[in-house]
């Protein structure tokens, strides 16, 4: 179920604490398109990291390549983007908004799964520690019901997508007397696809310069280096190729903060194995995906997977990890087992072999490829959105406090001297030189302890280290957790392996 408000307060924060601002605010910005800043980056960074340690650093079959933005225009028409990378779109002929038509229907289910939340958490209260969640979805016929309602919908909308029959789109959206989110007006235009692509030119003069596309996914630059990777690297199938990097889509309907923008970030693998073996191998990355983003410890009930009804014409196979961002269920990650499409394609399109020639078997076939591909950006509001808490404390007051994982958060630790003076500073700034080699730190000094606490709650700073007139005598300094505001006195020469403890990636990855 949406809340608008907590959605607010998390664009809000992010802009407040330096994590996201409106990319040339100055000039009243561009529409869905933002700078990450000097917070946001170190997250970003950071969540890049634990992605890429996880899937290639852990992975002896799993290497790492980095394409160019700019490729040959063919590679696109290879691809279908040329053809078929459209979205939906209508408009509202009384507000003049436009929108994408599917969405506009996922929306009207969602309202239809908060219906069967609503039913459910009335059946908790009226049963209590006797009720059975999943009996009673099962069994109960108002929310079967709701269950009917909306696979109906859904498939009747994958059928018509998949066939292009765009009428029946519009007369989906009049039959269930959508309306325009704004205005609530229900004068709606035929439904058009738009083509998501940005075009660029390559070339000195206008005359004799190329047309070309900014890429709008990654995955592309890592099928025609297959070749390349497999012979330099002795790679043997199985065996997988990630990539992260920027990729551009012409969204006529960006919207929802970072959620849905023109540029943003890809973090993708294409794992290459042997024809029949993409059930097992498909069923392995849901598993080994979803392992890693439970490591984390955001909650597993903020996660579900939705298999795709209408699958893309090239997979056999596809399911979306979706996240419970502020505005419902959303897709955050897909794992799709695309067959043999990719390499084919690319084979036909420039007339270069693209097998493996498989050694154990002496023959050589087209590999199937199982694809992840995670978007950063949407981890990064996942991440960012699932933190940002306000707390009552004892003293009828709150706080707010940013609890990002440990292992992501920007700065580890602040070191606060408790006055600035009496040689605390200098004591201090001996500690920060010491740790930031191995973290990365602040110092501060400015306002009174508790302010600087709750600036670095609201920062996301997973350890607050506080030097005082003691230190100077027994070298002890208080180090305060974040999340418990447990304060204890320790060592200075036991602050890094306290910290290590922590925020250690391998400490969180081992719990895949």
């Amino acid at each position: 179920m949406a809340d608008d408000n907590q959605f607010k307060k998390v664009i809000s924060h992010a802009k407040e604490y330096g994590y996201v601002f409106q990319s040339s605010e100055i000039y009243d910005g561009l529409s869905a398109v933002y700078d990450y800043a000097q917070n946001g980056v170190e997250l970003k960074n950071n969540i890049r990291d634990y992605w890429w340690k996880a899937m290639v650093q852990m992975n002896e079959n799993i290497v790492g390549i980095d394409t160019a933005i700019f490729m040959h225009p063919t590679i696109w028409k290879a691809s279908g983007h040329v053809d078929a990378f459209n979205d939906p779109l209508i408009d509202n002929k009384d507000s003049k908004k436009r929108y994408r038509a599917d969405v506009l229907i996922e929306d009207y289910c969602a309202k239809i799964e908060s219906k069967i939340n609503k039913e459910v958490s009335k059946a908790a209260k009226r049963f209590g520690d006797a009720f059975n969640k999943e009996e009673f979805v099962s069994t109960n016929p108002r929310v079967l019901g709701y269950f009917e309602k909306i696979n109906t919908i859904l498939t009747r909308m994958g059928n018509s997508l998949e066939s292009e029959d765009l009428a029946d789109v519009k007369a989906l959206i009049e039959e269930l007397e959508i309306a325009d989110p704004l205005t609530g007006s229900k004068n709606w235009t035929d439904v058009k696809q738009f083509n998501l692509m940005f075009g660029t030119k390559l070339g000195a003069s206008a005359e004799h310069a190329m047309d070309l596309y900014l890429r709008p996914e990654t995955a592309q630059g890592i099928f025609v280096n297959f070749l390349n990777v497999q012979k330099t690297g002795r790679m043997k199938i199985p065996f997988g190729i990630a990539q992260t990097g920027k990729a551009f889509r012409n969204e006529i309907v960006a919207r929802q903060f970072i959620f849905r923008m023109r540029e943003f970030e890809q973090m993708e693998m294409q794992f290459f194995i042997k024809p029949g073996t993409q059930k097992e191998w498909y069923e392995h990355w849901k598993e080994t995906r979803m392992k890693w983003h439970l490591s984390l410890g955001m909650g597993a009930d903020n996660y579900r997977f939705h298999d795709h009804e209408k699958l893309a014409h090239y997979a056999d196979a596809a399911s979306d990890i979706e996240f419970k961002f502020p505005f419902g269920f959303k897709e955050l990650e897909g794992i799709h087992s695309r067959t043999d499409f990719d390499l084919k394609a690319h084979e036909e399109f420039s007339g270069k072999k693209l097998q493996y020639f498989d050694h154990e078997e002496n023959k050589s076939y087209t590999p199937y490829v199982l694809e992840t591909s995670i978007g950063l950006d949407r981890m990064f509001l996942a991440v960012f959105s699932n933190a940002l808490t306000e707390e009552a404390l004892d003293n009828n007051t709150t706080r707010t406090v940013l609890k990002l994982p440990a292992v992501l958060a920007p700065t580890k630790a602040a070191i606060l001297p408790l006055v600035k003076k009496d040689g605390l500073p200098e004591i201090a700034r001996k500690i920060v030189e010491e740790l930031k080699w191995d973290f990365n730190v602040a110092y501060d000094e400015k306002d009174a302890v508790g302010r600087r606490y709750r600036r670095q709650d609201a920062n996301g700073t997973p350890f607050c280290i506080t030097v005082d007139h003691d230190t100077k005598t027994d070298n002890t300094v208080t180090i305060r957790h974040r999340d418990t505001m447990e304060q204890q006195r320790v060592k200075i020469e036991d602050l890094k392996a306290i910290i290590k403890q922590e925020v250690d990636v391998k400490n969180w990855l081992m719990k895949m």
